[in-house]
């Protein structure tokens, strides 16, 4: 008895490609892409034109839903997939987690060969030892300003509005007019009130 089977879901898996190109690119950018993952063999090419500081990636979480397990995503550089160090191994481990491979024709790079596994470990291995650098940094900032008097840290945003609270007050204005107007909640609205008759 035949079996039927979705060509994505086959053991072999698909060569699947991800074509990007910011909006202040050209477009044949975008055409180069797509002929280097054609090329490669890529059956099912997701592309998008978006600017690189762009939130989200529809197309790109697209492709990651409809991949599955035995799959290769390819693209034709790094930089076209990812935006740091931190953000590709993000990605990775996503297409990891759903048996997913990648290849990055630029690099040589393939996920599925012992060297490319080693390769994505260094580079998480540097995207750990960057964000270690970095609350470092910060930890020493800290530690440096305190020492000089100069650090007092972050006021609660609601307790910044207070002097606003208190003149909207006494202009006769209700809590609901003081939410709106500053945009704090309820509770911090009666909360620096409520301080404000005890102090006096």
């Amino acid at each position: 008895m035949a079996i039927q089977m979705e060509t994505h879901a086959m053991s072999s898996g698909t060569l699947v490609g991800y074509a990007r190109t910011s909006t202040t690119d050209q477009k044949a950018g975008l055409e180069a892409q797509l002929r280097d993952l054609s090329a490669a063999g890529c059956t099912k090419v997701f592309r998008e034109e978006l600017s690189s500081v762009a939130d989200t990636r529809p197309q790109l979480e697209a492709a990651l839903d409809w991949m599955r397990e035995g799959d290769t995503l390819l693209v034709t550089k790094l930089d076209r997939l990812a935006r740091s160090v931190a953000d590709l191994v993000a990605i990775t481990e996503a297409l990891r987690a759903k048996g997913v491979g990648l290849r990055i024709l630029a690099m040589n790079l393939d996920t599925t060969t012992p060297t490319g596994k080693l390769m994505l470990n260094l580079l998480g291995s540097i995207a750990e030892f960057e964000r270690e650098l970095m609350l470092e940094r910060q930890r020493d900032g800290i530690a440096k300003a305190k020492a000089e008097g100069k650090y007092v840290g972050r006021q609660p945003t609601a307790r910044r509005q207070a002097g606003g609270v208190l003149r909207l007050k006494a202009e006769g204005k209700s809590a609901g007019d003081i939410v709106a107007a500053l945009g704090i909640s309820r509770a911090s609205v009666f909360r620096i009130l409520a301080e404000s008759s005890g102090e006096q």
